[in-house]
């Protein structure tokens, strides 16, 4: 566990080298010190122990829409060695950031996720960081790394814990005890970013987004440090922005020339909702509503969804329940056609189709959610029914319908309907906690404890996911088959344990 906490740390820092000429060469020399398979392993150890902090956002809309656009950049591109794999996700934090981890693991801040003003901008600072990941940068930090350095990242815990809920508690703390080192790394990091724009910019534009999305939006965070009164934005100083790197951007993109691609519908309903997730619920709800009221939003549909999510929040199921109304109303008629625009970054008017948002699953889960608060038991079963006849690997349809026939004490419907989705997503943290509550009410413990056995495992805690399986040993409510699973089980979870302590 120590060993994880140190990485992480080596991570979410620039690294730190004393002298320039030690680090590793921009080739694969990084190989023999750290194998892919090795990098995988660090990334999930880190993994375990983000999946299981508050912050993490598990939210399962959230999570298939980042990586749905991830592996729409990676399928489109030329850069990804074969076997590498991917996993986006994003974390309840309102600064602006993102980083990549060993193992091909990428998060985002919900405040960058916001702060992009179209899905070419996320997708750019997306494209920058699966750059990072094919470059093997973070193999070569890890690889760069001197034995007698350990101390002093150690040292460095204490910043990292501070900055986050205090940045410039954090920097000060940093400046202080390693001032130096850092700025000694500095140059070193501005080499692995310029890389990281150029191969990031292929990404983007073979995936046929705007390549003006990348510099727009590091533009834009350029300029915004200026005024934080706390100093720049966490991505600038994870990221070393300059003006040189962003002229760098918009050199290479001028004779590209100016590609109009329209934001996807989910991109749209991701910030509407994670806006609603920001706050008070009753901030939330009084910026939606006065921004209706003021018709300040470019897709009324949109707002309207995000004001929604708010009033749940907020426990004004009634009044949500009305605004649902108007909702589909929106989305029946909204038909419009195209539009003019002003756009701010070529100063000139131009033509945008203006599509009318679709009743997919996202706006489906939240008319479901909607009935269920207002205990309209029936329609939210038909809801369900119906979305996932269209929509049949949507994950918060699945868990929303599991978890309503469990409340609803249909508990062999739930089960079938649960360890079905198991066999295709082995790793679904959601789906073992309403397998052990389907479990539970059916009185077969070991059968319970052995789902939150898996809960505890995928969340990180080994020890106690051993604990559940020895608990389930001593039900004698199960048959010989599931008695000899919980056993395997066991075993199978005690070697993985020895040998990463080993390690």
């Amino acid at each position: 566990m120590k060993i994880c906490f140190l990485i992480i740390i080596l991570l979410l820092l620039p690294p730190i080298q004393t002298v320039a000429h030690e680090l590793p060469d921009l080739g694969d020399v990084s190989q023999a010190t750290i194998t892919p398979r090795e990098e995988r392993q660090i990334g999930l150890q880190i993994m375990r122990q983000i999946r299981a902090d508050p912050s993490y956002l598990d939210d399962p809309e959230i999570s298939a829409y980042l990586n749905n656009l991830g592996h729409k950049l990676i399928a489109s591109s030329n850069e990804i060695r074969p076997g590498q794999s991917f996993e986006f996700f994003a974390l309840q934090d309102s600064t602006i950031n993102a980083f990549a981890l060993p193992g091909g693991f990428m998060g985002f801040n919900s405040g960058l996720i916001i702060a992009a003003q179209s899905e070419s901008e996320l997708a750019g600072v997306m494209a920058h960081e699966i750059a990072h990941v094919t470059q093997k940068h973070l193999a070569r930090m890890i690889a760069g790394q001197k034995y007698n350095m350990i101390t002093s990242i150690a040292a460095l815990a204490v910043a990292i814990l501070a900055s986050r809920s205090n940045p410039q508690a954090g920097q000060a703390i940093i400046a202080a005890s390693q001032a130096g080192a850092i700025q000694s790394q500095l140059n070193f990091t501005r080499k692995h970013e310029k890389e990281a724009d150029r191969v990031g910019l292929n990404i983007l534009l073979d995936a046929g987004f705007d390549p003006q999305g990348m510099s727009a939006f590091f533009e834009r965070l350029q300029k915004a440090g200026r005024f934080y009164e706390n100093g720049a934005p966490s991505y600038m100083r994870t990221h070393p922005l300059t003006y040189e790197r962003i002229a760098d951007i918009q050199n290479r993109t001028h004779e590209l020339g100016y590609r109009q691609v329209p934001d996807s519908s989910d991109f749209l309903l991701v910030r509407a909702k994670l806006r609603a997730l920001h706050g008070k619920s009753t901030d939330a709800v009084s910026q939606f509503k006065a921004r209706l009221e003021d018709k300040r939003y470019i897709n009324e549909a949109v707002e309207r969804y995000g004001y929604i999510y708010a009033l749940l929040r907020d426990k004004q199921y009634q009044e949500a329940d009305s605004q649902l109304a108007r909702l589909y109303t929106l989305i029946q008629t909204d038909n419009k056609p195209d539009m003019v625009l002003k756009d701010h970054r070529l100063g000139k008017a131009i033509q945008v189709e203006q599509k009318g948002l679709q009743a997919g699953a996202m706006v489906e889960t939240l008319a479901a959610e909607v009935k269920l608060a207002n205990g309209q038991i029936e329609d939210a079963f038909r809801i369900y029914r119906t979305a996932l006849k269209i929509y049949p690997q949507h994950k918060a349809l699945i868990q929303g319908y599991a978890n309503t026939l469990l409340q609803n004490s249909q508990t062999d419907a739930a089960l079938e309907l649960i360890n079905r989705e198991l066999q295709f997503n082995p790793s679904d943290i959601p789906l073992y906690r309403l397998q052990a509550r389907a479990y539970a009410q059916q009185d077969k413990l070991m059968l319970k404890h052995r789902a939150l056995a898996e809960v505890y495992f995928l969340q990180g805690y080994h020890d106690a996911a051993i604990e559940q399986l020895r608990i389930a040993l001593k039900h004698d409510n199960g048959d010989f088959y599931q008695l000899s699973s919980v056993e395997a089980r066991l075993r199978q979870l005690q070697k993985f344990i020895e040998e990463e302590n080993e390690e």
